[in-house]
């Protein structure tokens, strides 16, 4: 899910590198954050942004790929436990 998420970023031209998607992804198996969509683009931004002119870009990025999820059913985040 998150490859897509790199590289829709990439289309939108934003210089994000594959060792940033690394941190990314350590931070989120860290569990660093709660399992929010509020945490997880702050944690994105963070890690995935190098200078604070790319904010806009990065926000109308992730608005356009994360459109819609807080809108899905319940039913849809059931994961299983193993």
């Amino acid at each position: 899910m998150l490859i897509d998420f790199f590289y829709s970023l990439r289309d939108a031209k934003l210089p994000v590198s594959v060792k940033e998607y690394l941190t990314l992804l350590e931070a989120l198996k860290a569990q660093v954050i709660a399992p929010s969509l509020d945490e997880f683009y702050f944690l994105a931004r963070m890690t995935l942004v190098k200078d604070e002119k790319y904010f806009d870009k990065f926000d109308r990025a992730f608005g356009t790929y994360f459109h819609g999820v807080t809108q899905l059913p319940d039913e849809v985040f059931d994961i299983p436990l193993d």
